[in-house]
């Protein structure tokens, strides 16, 4: 197997595992929920197939959905990030040029443009997470403040993870 795919797979496990066993067990109060898993789907590499990419965040999301029995908010909100992050990546990540980035992290492409790609994706997912988790209007207050301030958390997480666990390629 290619290196890349087994770091992957471990990477999908370490982060559910992370998400599940500690981050769902952790209160920071009644605004904050810090979803470190979707770094994954983040982090996945550019020259992925669309479809693939769609698909793993999929299930990436359903996996939450299974572990913290919600009813598919996860699988919802992970599939946008992915559609989204297709939309977006190779302008925000590469500036438009024609190179693609093997694995977005702020090793691989400026820290700028890396914080502003993970904070965009971090605050959609989030955004489309808490509105379908309160599904109504009128907790808009509450659905922005929980949205802020899961993805400023969840942000510090990524950027935390990176440093420990990412090597800057000599």
């Amino acid at each position: 197997m290619n290196n890349l795919v087994i770091r992957n797979i471990l990477r999908f496990v370490f982060l559910l595992l992370l998400q599940i066993l500690v981050l769902d067990n952790v209160y920071l109060g009644s605004y904050v929920s810090p979803y470190l898993f979707v770094l994954f789907v983040l982090m996945l590499p550019g020259n992925m197939p669309k479809m693939v990419l769609l698909l793993l965040a999929f299930a990436t999301g359903l996996c939450m959905d299974i572990f913290s029995n919600m009813l598919g908010f996860h699988a919802a909100a992970c599939t946008l990030v992915a559609f989204c992050r297709i939309l977006f990546a190779d302008r925000i990540l590469t500036r438009g040029e024609a190179a693609s980035v093997s694995t977005p992290c702020f090793y691989t492409v400026p820290f700028q443009q890396f914080l502003f790609y993970l904070l965009l994706l971090l605050f959609i997912y989030n955004f489309a997470f808490f509105l379908l988790e309160f599904f109504d209007f009128r907790d808009l207050w509450r659905v922005l403040m929980s949205t802020v301030c899961s993805t400023v958390v969840t942000g510090l997480l990524a950027i935390v993870y990176q440093y420990i666990f990412l090597r800057k390629k000599q």
